[in-house]
């Protein structure tokens, strides 16, 4: 069962594309997040949610958060899906899937797949919005209806 709505976002630290570090404490407080767990880089369905999640990248940045990526992949293979798709956002390397299990991803397709869930964190860290769902293309309208609502 995935996290809920009102629960406080777990701590987790992630190496991104790049090798860098990325420590959700040095983010959270500052700003919402939008954290969105899918199975894997260059996938059809993986390559058209981090698609529409770029070409809606400026509607998620006005609201004032930061969108960032999930996947075990590692951050070479994130790197070059980044650049092929100029991926504007962060692409984090949850090799070892320590991530997906503290917020409680479960596995699709009779638990043979990663599953492709979206997570919004307000500035206070809490998780406002979970969607869960294997098609991708519901992701990015109910993360930016979930932003538009912390708004108000």
């Amino acid at each position: 069962m995935s996290l809920s709505i009102g629960d406080t976002a777990p701590h987790f630290i992630l190496n991104d594309q790049d090798g860098n570090k990325f420590d959700s404490k040095d983010h959270i407080g500052k700003k919402p997040l939008v954290l969105f767990f899918y199975p894997k880089d260059y996938t059809p369905g993986c390559t058209k949610e981090a698609c529409s999640f770029r070409d809606s990248y400026e509607e998620f940045t006005d609201r004032g958060a930061e969108v960032i990526g999930i996947s075990a992949d590692s951050e070479a293979s994130h790197r070059k899906f980044a650049s092929s798709y100029k991926l504007p956002f962060i692409l984090l390397a949850d090799t070892q899937n320590k991530v997906r299990r503290l917020f409680r991803v479960e596995k699709a397709l009779f638990n043979l797949l990663p599953g492709r869930e979206t997570y919004v964190i307000d500035k206070e860290g809490k998780v406002s919005m979970v969607f869960n769902s294997m098609g991708a293309s519901q992701h990015i309208s109910k993360a930016l209806k979930a932003l538009k609502a912390l708004k108000k």
